[in-house]
């Protein structure tokens, strides 16, 4: 494991490299870095320990379930190594039902396989992780229906409300937000599900059109790569 002061000095080298403010009172991921890391550090340091990894981590997976409204966090340390469960949120504010988003003010979260695709340390919703909604799965499908108003600007983000986004309140915002920034945006999958599917007994949501088949068989299939947490132990 890292030692302390070793990883402040790791977060102040991550941060060096982040871009500085580029005017008057214009906030960074940088300058929320400073702000939150090293209290977000000492909140999560013994999540990692637990876990057998360094904090920070070099790869991270954000794994939500929409049915039990939770939000399950895993890491590693490099490519070839095993997932390991960090930490469990929740879902404060999550619009919509069971089931994909497929077009702009459905008010549905989006089910699928995403990426991080930037960080928001100014918005709205204090702090926000956008993802790459729709992503190429999304749009290949909504070719194929005839859909074009996909929406977008879907995101995590802190608050209580949402509509189409998951709310996880301000605490948990803040280390979701610390690292996803120290890990790097190209580091970080987010998985969206109806239900865990890893669960026997989770509620598999009623399929409705036959291409729901395939994106669910990709969720189950990738939710295999991270191991299941029995719920009294987390």
């Amino acid at each position: 494991m890292i030692a302390g002061p070793l990883s402040a000095r790791v977060i102040l080298g991550l941060v060096i490299l982040l871009p500085a403010s580029s005017t008057a009172g214009e906030i960074t991921v940088a300058d929320r870095l400073r702000q939150f890391g090293p209290s977000v550090e000492m909140r999560l340091r013994a999540e990692f320990t637990r876990a057998g990894l360094d904090y920070p981590a070099r790869e991270l997976a954000y794994l939500a379930f929409k049915d039990i409204r939770r939000l399950q966090v895993y890491g590693r340390d490099s490519p070839g190594d095993e997932w390991r469960f960090i930490k469990e949120y929740r879902v404060l504010g999550a619009s919509g039902t069971l089931g994909p988003k497929l077009a702009e003010g459905d008010n549905q979260v989006p089910e699928g396989i995403y990426r991080a695709a930037d960080l928001n340390p100014n918005s709205h919703y204090y702090l926000s992780i956008r993802l790459d909604y729709p992503n190429e799965f999304d749009r290949e499908i909504a070719q194929r229906d005839g859909r074009k108003n996909l929406g977008g600007d879907i995101m995590i983000h802190g608050g209580r409300s949402s509509k189409g986004c998951l709310a996880m309140g301000n605490d948990a915002a803040e280390e979701l937000f610390v690292l996803a920034a120290l890990a790097g945006e190209r580091n970080l999958r987010i998985l969206i599900s109806p239900t865990d599917f890893r669960d026997r007994s989770s509620r598999v949501p009623t399929i409705v059109a036959p291409w729901l088949r395939q994106l669910y068989l990709q969720l189950r299939t990738e939710l295999q790569r991270f191991p299941y947490i029995d719920p009294e132990s987390r």
